[in-house]
């Protein structure tokens, strides 16, 4: 078994609200939208190359975290996407989209942003995400 290490691009740009044995739930800093980055601990950086059984597994966890974003953060739209162009390591992006956010339509990378999470916010989001999970639905890469 290998030892996992998130991207130090992840670590930078992003808040680790929950870690388990095989999967990491990020919060990007970025508070103009509700963006979540999943990060499964594995070597593969394709979606493809993943047993079924565990692209299964992580499909259960990406529409469980979408949920969780539609229904906590009253999302217009989910984008779902892995586009890992400059992170190879394999994550998945949840974001949470408005209408009324500053880059709508418009992608959400590569942007500036004013607004960031706070110390009570990163809490809330902590506290409601592990209650709305469980922390029974983590599986193992």
């Amino acid at each position: 078994m290998t030892t996992f290490s998130l991207d130090e691009r992840l670590r930078k740009d992003c808040h680790v609200i929950i870690e388990t044995d095989s999967l990491s739930y990020l919060l990007h800093s970025n508070a103009e939208v509700s963006w979540f980055i999943l990060v499964p601990h594995t070597n593969q950086t394709e979606f493809f190359n993943l047993r079924s059984s565990i692209q299964n597994q992580l499909c259960e966890q990406i529409n469980l975290l979408s949920e969780f974003v539609k229904l906590h953060f009253d999302s217009d739209k989910i984008n779902v996407a892995t586009i890992g162009n400059v992170v190879s390591q394999m994550h998945i992006h949840v974001i949470g989209r408005r209408r009324d956010d500053v880059y709508w339509p418009d992608v959400v990378w590569g942007r500036e942003f004013d607004k960031t999470y706070d110390s009570a916010q990163l809490s809330l989001v902590r506290e409601r995400l592990t209650s709305y999970l469980g922390l029974s639905n983590t599986f193992n890469i």
